[in-house]
């Protein structure tokens, strides 16, 4: 029994050793980390470095820790390669850092330059340089190819190590060619062709005479625009359901063309049942505002109309003394019979005022350029219309190629930010240039201009012409705002020497300068005055000149002060489409000098869109007039060179100065102290003119010429002829925009003239930069 309970003992004694040898062993002391060792570190402070880990001294062994504190050094950027590893106690941290960048080159690229480039790059010189950064730059640059439409461009960014774990940073650029659109395609359209929706939208299908322009090369954005512009056009003609469903671009499988599809979805179109206004504000009649709306009962739905008639009725109550209105068309539609009934409903608008203005994307350009042709400040009221025309100043610059307007929420519901957001163009010009002009034949001219000289918006240029008939030099400088007021100021000097043999046997030099100082009294009238101090000389005279010229040889001095006073209600300055112009001139000659003179003139135009008409805005007729009239002072001798010409450009169909006046039997033109003239012109588009800048023009030209003083020669009267009866000439031309110059020719037949006229069937000038 005791033997027994002895053997028991025994194997119960050996099965707990054995369960006991199966338990793991407490954690020694060792798996603490005692220290933190880094190893590699070249510009980082080992300190640094340990503060981007999750593990301490004093802390354990956690691989999961450890695995954290591996990924938290590698997202800094600031290393290529990490490794943990454990010696007894220590933690050891082996880092690689990434090299600094020294410098960026590109290597490849003409099209997009340098410094276009390297604002959208991330990576900077005495930056991290790490292989992610630069394979992003790639894309961003890729990107921007692709918004120029060079979808096969390609970009390698290649790295040269230097000393001092620095690297020189190339991105090596095939720019490629240009990804054209081949086909543009619509789907859906019933009411308007293919060929008809082609001429709305921006993007144009490619075609060899489009080598001038980019509009058949593919652009995202174009596309996007080009929906807007489909969506209008419908809307404009009555489909009030349009929509664009789709706009497919499918790159060829060669990567060198687009096809381009639109899918559409027309809907009925609708014609107009009824307009009303509803005006809720305090004296405001609804019936006097019914006058501003441009669509009628009968007519087809108009969008444009619609949002003219919008801006009107605003524009029109706010000139009544509302700050704060609100316009809105209310339009319901009967989709059985196809009719709308439209309602503007005018109320007073939620009342906010501006908080700041913001402007951006002026890189050159100094704020203060922008900023000033805003016609709304910070704590004014909120108006659309003033917004609109402070846009229209802007872009009337010239020194952007977009500008965009648009308000943003502020700091409180009352409160909205004007964010003006502009990208800039090009404004300097160095330029050499030949051509044929009829009127001072062929031609070679140079010039440097700048346009916003140091980003300050003044307009500086040195110009010099040398022509067959005409040679000339012109310093010219401006600054639109004068001491940072609401004045012009500038000053020209010029040197101009013509030959009018052909005209009047002589030639004539004209040496002088002009200061000039204007103001903006409101947006649409300003002055400016004017200081002239001009050495006149009319030589070369030919043996069988007349007595009229030969009278005026040798030097004058003119020293002259005048004014013009402008009234300007167009709708751009640049190119205007609709509106008017008015403008009054006076020149005063007799402070010193040898002429003694008073010149009066009066001229203007008036813009009449067709669009309503035609459904295109390139369509208008320009109304134009001018009436001039010198005075002579002081029993001064009135000279040739004082005188008002008539043809050429404001006469076509007869040369320059070959209208009116002429001595008998010489036949020179000697000019006279009044004149009139008056132009009707038909502007259109012509075939494939969105796409190489051309204009078309059908016109005719009134003018008269008169009142020259005979010369009395031993008691008798030298023959002229001084016939006021106007003469009419009527013609067409074109205009061609081209990046080389501007192309204007025009064919015209006199068909009221005297005999003794001299006309022009041709008349073209021609210059060109290369």
């Amino acid at each position: 029994m005791f033997a027994s309970a002895l053997l028991l003992s025994v194997a119960v004694s050996v099965v707990a050793l054995a369960q006991g040898a199966r338990q793991p062993a407490p954690s020694p002391v060792a798996g603490t980390i005692a220290a933190i060792k880094v190893e590699g570190n070249e510009r980082i402070e080992a300190g640094t470095i340990q503060s981007y880990m999750l593990v301490r001294p004093g802390g354990a062994f956690d691989p999961q820790e450890m695995d954290r504190s591996l990924k938290t050094l590698y997202a800094t950027g600031l290393f290529s390669d990490v490794t943990l590893r454990r010696e007894g106690s220590t933690l050891v941290v082996k880092v690689a850092e990434n090299p600094i960048v020294n410098r960026i080159a590109f290597e490849g690229n003409h099209k997009i330059s340098d410094d276009s480039l390297r604002p959208e790059l991330q990576l900077r010189p005495r930056a991290v340089y790490t292989a992610a950064l630069a394979q992003s730059d790639r894309q961003r640059i890729l990107d921007l190819y692709a918004k120029r439409g060079r979808f096969a461009a390609t970009v390698e960014p290649k790295i040269i190590k230097l000393d001092q774990n620095r690297v020189d940073v190339v991105f090596e650029i095939n720019e490629g060619n240009s990804t054209l659109v081949s086909r543009i395609a619509f789907v859906g359209n019933h009411a308007f062709s293919e060929s008809t929706l082609g001429d709305v939208i921006g993007s144009r299908e490619e075609a060899w005479w489009r080598f001038l322009s980019s509009s058949d090369s593919y652009d995202p954005e174009r596309v996007n625009f080009d929906k807007e512009l489909l969506r209008r056009y419908y809307l404009s003609k009555g489909y009030a359901d349009f929509e664009v469903v789709s706009a497919n671009a499918e790159l060829a499988p060669d990567r060198s063309a687009f096809f381009l599809t639109f899918t559409l979805n027309e809907g009925e179109r609708y014609k107009v049942r009824k307009v009303e206004v509803n005006a809720t504000l305090h004296n405001l009649d609804p019936k006097t505002l019914q006058q501003l709306i441009e669509i009628e009962p009968g007519d087809w739905y108009n969008g444009d109309a619609l949002e003219r008639s919008v801006q009107a009725l605003t524009q029109a109550v706010q000139d009544r003394g509302y700050a704060f209105v609100d316009v809105k068309p209310r339009i319901k539609r009967d989709t059985e019979k196809h009719i709308i009934d439209i309602a503007f409903d005018v109320g007073e608008g939620p009342r906010v005022y501006i908080e700041r203005i913001d402007i951006s994307g002026n890189q050159r350009t100094m704020d203060k350029v922008v900023r000033r042709e805003m016609r709304v400040a910070e704590g004014d009221p909120f108006n659309a219309t003033l917004l609109r025309n402070s846009r229209q100043r802007i872009v009337d610059l010239d020194f952007f190629n977009g500008v965009r307007v648009a308000p943003s929420p502020g700091s409180a519901p009352d409160k909205t930010v004007i964010n003006v957001d502009v990208n800039e163009k090009a404004t300097g010009e160095l330029s050499l240039g030949g051509g044929y002009s009829t009127d001072i034949g062929p031609l070679v001219s140079a010039g440097l201009r700048e346009r916003n000289l140091v980003g300050t918006g003044i307009d500086g240029s040195i110009n010099a012409l040398l022509a067959q008939k005409q040679s000339q030099i012109n310093l010219s400088v401006t600054d639109p705002y004068f001491l940072d007021r609401n004045l012009v100021a500038g000053f020209d000097l010029f040197r101009i020497q013509t030959n009018l043999q052909d005209v009047a046997n002589y030639s004539e030099r004209r040496t002088g300068m002009t200061l000039r100082l204007g103001y903006e009294f409101t947006q649409h009238v300003r002055q400016i005055w004017t200081y002239s101090i001009i050495n006149r000389e009319v030589y070369d005279v030919q043996p069988g000149a007349s007595i009229y010229v030969l009278d005026s040889k040798g030097q004058t001095l003119l020293s002259q002060i005048g004014q013009a006073l402008t009234v300007d209600y167009r709708d751009s300055k640049l190119d205007p489409h609709t509106g008017w112009l008015v403008r009054l001139g006076t020149d005063f000659a007799g402070l010193g000098g040898d002429a003694r003179f008073v010149r009066a003139k009066l001229d203007g135009a008036y813009y009449i869109p067709l669009d309503r008409l035609t459904g295109n805005t390139d369509w208008n007729v320009v109304l134009q007039g001018g009436v001039g009239k010198t005075f002579q002072m002081g029993g001064a001798k009135e000279k040739i060179i004082d005188r008002f010409f008539l043809g050429g450009d404001n006469l076509r169909g007869f040369e320059t100065g070959g209208a009116g006046p002429h001595s008998i039997p010489a036949g020179d033109s000697i000019g006279g102290r009044f004149i009139w003239t008056q132009t009707s012109e038909l502007r259109f588009p012509l075939p494939v003119s969105r796409d190489l800048g051309l204009t078309g023009r059908a016109f005719v030209d009134v003018g008269s010429l008169s009142e020259v003083d005979p010369i009395v020669l031993n008691g008798a009267k030298v023959g002229l002829t001084d016939d006021a009866a106007p003469r009419v000439g009527v013609g067409v031309g074109i205009s061609w925009k081209t990046p080389f110059g501007l192309l204007n020719v025009d064919l015209a037949q006199p068909v009221i003239k005297k005999k003794y006229d001299k006309s022009q069937l041709i008349r073209f000038g021609f210059g060109t930069r290369f």
